[in-house]
């Protein structure tokens, strides 16, 4: 019997449970009571936080990294994006992948006023001294290594903080930083 996992994996930790390096790197394990064999469905960076999924089946992971599951993100980035940015984040931008430039699939984007609750406050990013910043929503479904912190830096508009806020139907619903909760099957 597989289990199954929803994670709101915290600012500051690996989407892994071994790090063979010798610095010491803040891992999954740490973070609840995981049963043997389980991994982490995709990835989100280690400076990234939101909605992480575990399981203990493998062809479930195939499945929801497959190119027809949708992945949501708020970013949080340097200063006031405008509607032309968010445009060609829908249509498509040049980023660097692997050496090489590539030119991301269309998305869907649009300029978050209002965060729900579950972003929770978050780490400080920086001092208000250092300009304003605003929220956009970007949904892919593929997922090349940072493309999220590429695409808006394409854009003009670094990315400061970025959260995966839904995979598929998946939400990150109400969950705190490091809340995990078990679930009977993914619905994606």
């Amino acid at each position: 019997m597989h289990r199954h996992f929803l994670l709101h994996k915290p600012h500051g930790y690996l989407s892994q449970f071994v790090y063979e390096k010798k610095r010491h790197k803040k891992l999954l394990g740490e973070l609840y009571n995981f049963p043997e064999n389980t991994m982490a469905i995709g990835r989100l960076d280690e400076d990234s936080e939101g909605l992480l999924l575990l399981t203990t089946d493998g062809m479930m992971s195939e499945i929801v990294r497959s190119k027809t599951v949708e992945k949501e993100y708020f970013a949080q980035v340097d200063g006031i994006i405008n509607q032309e940015a968010v445009e060609k984040l829908k249509n498509g931008v040049e980023i660097g992948f692997k050496g090489i430039r590539y030119t991301t699939k269309k998305c869907e984007a649009k300029i978050i006023t209002e965060l729900p609750t579950c972003i929770g406050e978050g780490r400080r990013i920086r001092d208000e001294r250092h300009g304003p910043t605003s929220w956009i929503s970007i949904t892919l479904t593929e997922g090349k290594f940072r493309q999220v912190r590429k695409m808006t830096a394409a854009v003009g508009f670094p990315t400061l903080r970025l959260v995966r806020i839904r995979v598929g139907n998946l939400h990150l619903q109400n969950l705190k930083a490091g809340e995990v909760l078990e679930i009977d099957k993914f619905n994606v």
